[in-house]
């Protein structure tokens, strides 16, 4: 018997077993019979086996061909661009740094606080440059200067990304690159300045020396302290030539370059100061891995501590902390240290110049020099405080101490004071706004990892010493500042809508203006948490009521009561007084100071009161419509 094959069968023939199924009747699921259905088998038929299924959806449209092709595709635009970037840009001529202008520095109404700018460059050949301080430049910024091709793909990459992101400037750039950006290209932080100074950083590379590099790169680099070129910053942190730097002390002006405004040692608090030295000591140990110095010598160095800078005119008194925390909060809002050193910026502060003076006045009448345990000239008291609108987070009043040229380090933003009685509601905050099932109910690890997690929430510094402690979150011996405990107290007395206290109202230079990150955020706690806490502080009896202080000739309301905090830390070092109306926040600390060594020591009578009189001055002076009459810088 002859059998037909169907041409819409595969090839291959039929076994015994399929010959006999192939026209036998099969049961459907319910047990009827019928013709079975030809071509149909339990299992694939010879000839099926290897053969690839069809393919749907987006399957059909890829492949790994298709993907190769794409990548491949990808690669040549991505070489053919950057070919064509290569030629169509040129190698500019220098930037004029001659140029630079004054900085203006203004207050809330418009008018003038201080001008600042004044430019101290000079450049020096290489060789003038002792070779081991040369080599700490290196070992700092880009330990293979001399063997890379002048740039770093990765280093661009991130730069470009972080500026994409809105995340401000990242690191990674090459010597190169960082002295092409110094000499030909601006500061500022888009896209197309990276594409550029990648560019020309590979031109200059194959063009130029690397010695020559080096020394366009050490001469044009911005130190802080107005000083462009490190014979400008010898001069500027030593008092000497740049041919007399030692190892040390060049070691620490390389390490500055990172943040010249943070690495500063007259203006870092001790937290800073730790990480200058590990920035210094990370500059030996890079010299000692490339063989540029020995390491038993590297074991004997000690850093070089930097001379106090010179008086800058225009910042004496109490004018130079208020510029100085401008500018640090110009800088955290993404305007490089080089950038606004260039000048050209007026720059307007939310600060009240009658608030200002109330504040001033208010510590003058009981500030001043006391004893505890020596003479009067042996212990300082120090007084910080921030004043602040919770409302819109703007600082209308900062006071960092009695002349910013005599002591650099701001006492409003110091942040080694110890919380004290300060913190209490903190934790009280972190109690309330747990959840009610878990109140009560959760170990003491728990209990401290919830109030470390809303002291940061509510704006404190989680880098503070002793913040990691379960004993310093139990007794407040955590690190703050004024500043800090204003923005806190801030949050809580805005319905718990999170307060970075701000001080810059706005920057401009020309057109450009800069974007300024909001000084209101998102709900640090409930308002509920946020209410009961400050219903739970005590009053302070303050004379006058919310007058605006422009109004002076307003009728003067009744007194009236302010919530606040007061009290001494447990080592007896500070002495707090936080008053926080929904109108105003005023965080203000005292603590003593050896006059000699600048160390913090315990006061003689803290804790009776000095601190609340201060600030139960300031509060009615500010808030009764009557401001004093400016008083002359000491």
């Amino acid at each position: 018997m002859r059998i037909r094959r169907n041409p819409d069968r595969p090839t291959g023939r039929l076994t015994a077993s399929e010959f006999g199924r192939a026209d036998t009747p099969e049961q459907d699921g319910a047990g009827r019979t019928g013709p079975r259905r030809r071509g149909r088998t339990s299992r694939p038929l010879p000839g099926m086996r290897g053969r690839a299924r069809t393919r749907t959806g987006i399957r059909r449209f890829l492949s790994w061909r298709r993907l190769l092709l794409g990548l491949a595709t990808l690669c040549l635009l991505l070489v053919g661009g950057f070919t064509v970037l290569y030629f169509a840009i040129d190698i500019p001529r220098a930037n004029d740094l001659a140029k630079a202008q004054s900085n203006v520095f203004l207050y809330s109404d418009g008018t003038r606080l201080a001008r600042t700018g004044d430019i101290n460059r000079e450049s020096v050949p290489l060789d003038r440059v002792p070779e081991n301080v040369r080599r700490a430049f290196v070992a700092a910024e880009n330990k293979d200067f001399y063997s890379d091709a002048g740039v770093s793909l990765s280093g661009t990459a991130r730069g470009i990304l972080s500026t994409l992101t809105g995340k401000g400037k990242q690191g990674g750039s090459t010597i190169t690159q960082q002295y092409v950006k110094n000499y030909y290209l601006s500061q500022e932080q888009t896209v197309s300045r990276k594409v550029q100074e990648l560019v020309i950083a590979l031109k200059v590379d194959r063009q130029t020396s690397k010695d020559d590099i080096l020394a366009g790169y050490l001469n044009t680099s911005f130190y802080g302290r107005q000083s462009y070129g490190i014979q400008a910053a010898a001069r500027a942190y030593y008092g000497k030539e740049v041919g007399q730097l030692t190892v040390e002390e060049g070691a620490y002006l390389a390490a500055l370059l990172q943040a010249p405004s943070q690495y500063d040692w007259a203006v870092a608090g001790p937290s800073g100061r730790q990480r200058v030295v590990e920035r210094w000591g990370y500059v030996l140990d890079n010299m000692v891995e490339e063989g540029w110095l020995d390491a038993s010598a590297r074991q004997g160095m000690r850093f070089a501590a930097p001379l106090a800078p010179k008086p800058t005119a225009g910042l004496g008194g109490r004018t130079g902390y208020l510029v100085e925390a401008a500018r640090r909060e110009l800088l955290a809002s993404g305007i490089s240290e080089q950038e606004l050193a260039g000048g050209g910026w007026r720059i307007t502060l939310t600060v009240d110049p009658a608030q200002q003076r109330a504040l001033e006045q208010a510590v003058a009448t009981s500030d001043g020099t006391v004893g505890a345990g020596g003479t009067d000239s042996d212990i300082n008291r120090q007084t910080g405080a921030v004043s602040v609108d919770p409302r819109s987070g703007r600082i209308l009043a900062l006071y960092g101490g009695r002349d910013y040229l005599k002591h650099f380090i701001s006492n409003a933003t110091r942040s080694d004071y110890q919380a004290g009685p300060t913190f209490g509601p903190v934790a009280l905050a972190a109690k309330v706004d747990a959840p009610p099932e878990e109140r009560g109910a959760r170990a003491a690890a728990d209990y401290f990892t919830q109030v470390r997690q809303t002291a940061v929430e509510l704006g404190m510094n989680p880098q503070a010493s002793g913040f990691t402690s379960p004993r310093s979150t139990s007794l407040g011996l955590m690190g703050v500042s004024p500043m800090e405990m204003a923005g806190v107290y801030a949050t809580l007395s805005n319905g718990g809508k999170k307060v970075t206290p701000s001080i810059v109202k706005s920057a401009q230079r020309g057109d450009e203006r800069t974007n300024l990150p909001p000084a209101i955020g998102g709900q640090a706690v409930s308002p509920e948490t946020a209410a009961v806490v400050t219903g739970s502080l005590g009053t302070d009896f303050v004379a006058g009521g919310p007058v605006p202080v422009q109004d002076a000739a307003a009728r003067r309301p009744p007194d009236w009561f302010v919530p606040r905090v007061t009290g001494a830390s447990d080592d007896r070092k500070a002495e707090w007084y936080i008053g926080c109306s929904p109108e105003l926040v005023t965080s203000l600390a005292l603590f003593g100071e050896d006059a000699k060594s600048r160390k913090q020591v315990a006061l003689e009578g803290v804790g009776n009161g000095s601190a609340a009189r201060i600030g139960t001055m300031y509060t009615s002076m500010s808030r009764s419509g009557v401001a004093p009459e400016p008083t002359p810088s000491e």
